[in-house]
């Protein structure tokens, strides 16, 4: 009897998925008011923080003015404080309230200013009138706080006094890196990013969720591929790091994914690769198809993250999104309403069962060649009763369905999107199969 069987992870479920799910959202908690932005203090203690959790993450420092692509990096912003006071000391907007408060990359200013002085540099969301907009400006020296039209409203007519506590000099940009070795040295590439300060959905959730992905990879007795993670600043850290290691991901990686909005229960969604043809295309699209069949596939022309960089034309790697609610789609945006309440224990353990599954697709994904002209008799290998009746549909039928696609030539995957079942329905009938020497693997 050949022992060979497929190799298809099984994710946590039922209470632990449950408890998975409490732990990233207490992740979440515990990262949401350290003040990120593209470079700074912010991102180290972030990615110090994820390194606790995942030990062999690697830290990584780019100096200010390095050229990445055709981008370069930086000034190092570091904001210690800011505020808005009336003439009597009270403070009406202030950062320890929400790093939000500031504009990101904002330069320091200490000065007196009348309404009239001061309006230029308020700024609030367009639509929503009780929301902090996301405003920064990394590549133009200019400073400015974020209000609601509500806060705003109430702000008087001045004077007011108006501190910036920042800096901008040479320092350098961050980023990490895991690579969990696997039995080949195919890859599959995962990336996630950290620079939004007082974000949910649209920051968080990506971070946390790639950290629970990595920390049960390294718990599985076997991984076929190799597993590198990313963690860096939206853009311009997929720029330092292609520019770092493009010619090795374009020789190596056979599906990847960016790592963004998945933390809410509202939806899911599916952005794919450039031309939507790729390993990693068609794995989401058939985990999704199962887990979530209204899933929303939206067109590349809707990109906004990563996949910018890593499925431009040059590069072209075979990089998708699966996420719950994608960014730009829900109200709250880069708001201050993507709070700790949007994302939830539920939602953060949807995204991540989402891309497990896709990882065990992968995982599990090989040809296979029938080993018997004709159809094979089960009866004798204890696959199917010894008493013909007229049932119907059953296991055995399954298993030959299977059977009749194994021929080397169709991958799991093709067999399991043939079919219409889930990759892990099809991946234990292979392994049936396989243990009974009716496939071999190809």
């Amino acid at each position: 009897m050949n022992e060979r069987v497929i190799n298809y992870p099984l994710p946590p479920e039922g209470n632990a998925l449950r408890l998975l799910g409490e732990e990233m959202h207490g992740w979440a908690r515990a990262l949401f008011h350290l003040p990120r932005s593209l470079t700074g203090p912010g991102v180290r203690a972030t990615l110090a923080y994820i390194g606790d959790v995942l030990p062999g993450l690697s830290l990584f420092e780019v100096p200010t003015g390095t050229v990445a692509l055709d981008w370069e990096v930086p000034d190092e912003w570091t904001l210690r404080e800011a505020w808005i006071e009336d003439t009597e000391g009270r403070r009406l907007i202030d950062s320890r309230d929400r790093w939000l408060h500031v504009m990101g990359y904002s330069e320091a200013v200490d000065a007196v200013l009348s309404r009239e002085e001061l309006e230029p540099h308020l700024y609030v969301h367009p639509t929503l009138s009780n929301a902090i907009p996301y405003v920064t400006s990394y590549y133009q020296r200019r400073w400015g706080f974020c209000l609601s039209q509500g806060q705003k409203n109430t702000l008087g007519p001045g004077p007011f006094r108006v501190r910036i506590d920042s800096d901008l000099k040479p320092g350098g940009l961050s980023y990490a890196e895991l690579i969990l070795p696997g039995d080949s040295d195919r890859e599959i590439f995962l990336t996630t990013y950290v620079c939004h300060p007082d974000m949910g959905n649209n920051e968080l959730s990506g971070p946390v969720v790639a950290t629970a992905l990595a920390r049960w990879l390294t718990t599985l007795p076997r991984r076929r591929y190799t597993y590198r993670f990313v963690f860096g600043p939206e853009t311009l850290g997929a720029a330092v790091y292609l520019s770092r290691h493009m010619d090795h991901l374009k020789a190596k990686v056979d599906a990847g994914f960016v790592i963004t909005c998945v933390g809410d229960d509202r939806a899911h969604g599916f952005l794919p690769s450039r031309l939507g043809k790729t390993l990693a295309d068609r794995v989401g699209r058939q985990v999704l198809r199962h887990r979530a069949p209204d899933f929303t596939e939206y067109s590349f022309r809707t990109r906004g993250s990563d996949e910018r960089m890593y499925c431009s034309p040059l590069v072209d790697l075979p990089v998708v999104s699966v996420m719950r609610s994608k960014y730009t789609t829900y109200p709250e945006y880069h708001s201050s309403l993507d709070d700790l309440s949007l994302i939830t224990p539920s939602g953060l353990a949807g995204g991540f069962s989402a891309l497990a599954d896709c990882i065990a697709t992968l995982e599990a994904n090989e040809r296979w060649l029938a080993t018997v002209p004709g159809e094979p008799r089960l009866d004798p290998r204890g696959l199917k009763p010894t008493i013909s009746h007229t049932a119907g549909h059953n296991l055995s039928h399954d298993l030959m369905d299977v059977y009749f696609h194994c021929d080397g030539r169709h991958d799991l995957l093709a067999i399991a999107e043939r079919l219409d079942m889930p990759m892990g329905t099809v991946a234990s009938l292979a392994s049936e199969l396989a243990r009974h020497g009716l496939i071999t693997p190809i």
